[in-house]
């Protein structure tokens, strides 16, 4: 029995072939990453603004609703009457009489053993994100921790001063390693001000890095403005 030889591809036409699905490939890849982001966040978005109408705007009587008026109703009216009452609340609790309710309530809640402990680290954590300008951190630093060859995020918090200074006999800083996703609570160590590497992103990105887990991480500012010798070291 004889068989038909098979004719061999001609060299020219799988690169070719190769070429134009791989670059078909990128551009298709290339298209998700693109829209995706997009496409979600505004899903995402507008999810959440009928889930805020779905609440409120059946609270408002009738004769105040705009479709009353108009025959269709307003995506966002219930975010923005939530916006303005979170405004509102905010201003009221600014005063003498509203700290003093806040203070009467979070000590009834502190007698509740399983709602207090939910209500405060909520509390703190919304505080941290939420807060303009983090007083109590100064620097994000990098440092050997829990071992050698191990670097995890730090914030200094101060220089160390007192009987620390005194003990230790030489320049050190207290800083504050949060741990993850609640930024509130971690440990608080005292090292060398060489043992830390300072960085050029900012506290607030800091925070994101730690709340997000490593997955926010803000770009690298530092590499652009200083050299390999100067990066790394502590502020003058």
């Amino acid at each position: 029995m004889t068989t038909t030889p098979v004719e061999p591809e001609t060299p020219s036409d799988s690169p070719v072939k190769h070429g134009v699905v791989w670059r078909l490939r990128n551009y298709f890849l290339t298209g998700i990453v693109i829209t995706a982001p997009i496409i979600i966040t505004a899903y995402i978005a507008w999810q959440f603004v009928g889930w805020v109408d779905g609440i409120v705007t059946p609270l408002l009587p009738v004769d105040y609703r705009p479709e009353t008026y108009l025959r269709f109703p307003i995506p966002g009216l219930g975010l923005v009457i939530v916006a303005v009452l979170l405004t509102v609340v905010g201003f009221l609790t600014a005063n003498i009489l509203g700290r003093t309710l806040v203070q009467f309530g979070e000590s009834v809640l502190n007698r509740m053993p399983v709602v207090r402990s939910i209500y405060f680290a909520l509390k703190q954590i919304f505080e941290t994100v939420f807060s303009q300008s983090s007083q109590s951190f100064k620097d994000v630093v990098l440092i050997e921790y829990p071992r050698q060859g191990i670097w995890t995020l730090a914030f200094v918090t101060g220089q160390g001063e007192g009987e620390v200074r005194r003990l230790l006999d030489e320049d050190v800083v207290s800083v504050f390693v949060p741990t993850t996703p609640n930024p509130t609570s971690g440990f608080v160590l005292f090292l060398p001000r060489r043992d830390c590497r300072y960085m050029a992103m900012t506290v607030e990105e800091g925070l994101k890095l730690v709340i997000s887990g490593g997955v926010l991480s803000p770009p690298d500012r530092g590499a652009a403005g200083q050299s390999n010798g100067d990066y790394g070291r502590a502020p003058t």
